[in-house]
């Protein structure tokens, strides 16, 4: 295997990782309910700052799908644009020089999770502790997508002297 192969073969690895998490991300969204109330169970017995944050979470989700059973479909969408954006995805993953844009578009979003979290977070009265968690969601998505950008950096030059030579050979 020559190094084009390798590194292309490095950034596809990478980028199906960022996919699987990214539609794991979606998928999760869905049953927000059920998944809380199997998480505040793992903290039952501890009275500590993270029991009393999700059981509240909790407690508010759970009321609010009794009384507005349709306002979870909200949160449906944020789960459908996960799995949408994992999808564009699959455009690097099958020509990562030409579709290198969506790379960049990524880690923009990664990016601008930060301020997110940050500046809602406070206005939300979301702890400290969570908005951090949040954040940390962003900077751990930077960095496969970092990774695939400085490889597929090295992969134009590459490609497009490949691309010239098949164009002379072809004529």
């Amino acid at each position: 295997m020559n190094s084009k192969q390798a590194t292309l073969k490095s950034v596809r690895i990478w980028i199906i990782v960022f996919i699987f998490f990214l539609l794991l991300s979606g998928v999760t969204a869905f049953p927000l309910e059920t998944e809380l109330k199997w998480l505040v169970a793992q903290f039952e017995n501890q009275d500590n700052i993270m029991y009393r944050w999700l059981n509240n979470i909790y407690y508010a989700i759970k009321t609010t799908n009794q009384t507005f059973p349709q306002l979870p479909y909200g949160t449906d969408w944020l789960a459908f644009a996960h799995i949408v954006i994992a999808v564009a995805f699959i455009g690097p993953l099958k020509d990562p020089v030409r579709n290198i844009w969506v790379i960049q578009f990524g880690r923009i979003a990664c990016i601008m999770i930060l301020p997110l979290a940050l500046i809602a977070g406070p206005i939300r009265h979301i702890p400290l502790f969570w908005q951090l968690i949040d954040c940390s969601f962003g900077l751990i998505g930077l960095i496969p997508l970092s990774i695939c950008y400085h490889k597929i950096k090295k992969l134009e030059p590459l490609t497009e002297k490949a691309s010239i030579e098949e164009y002379h050979f072809s004529k």
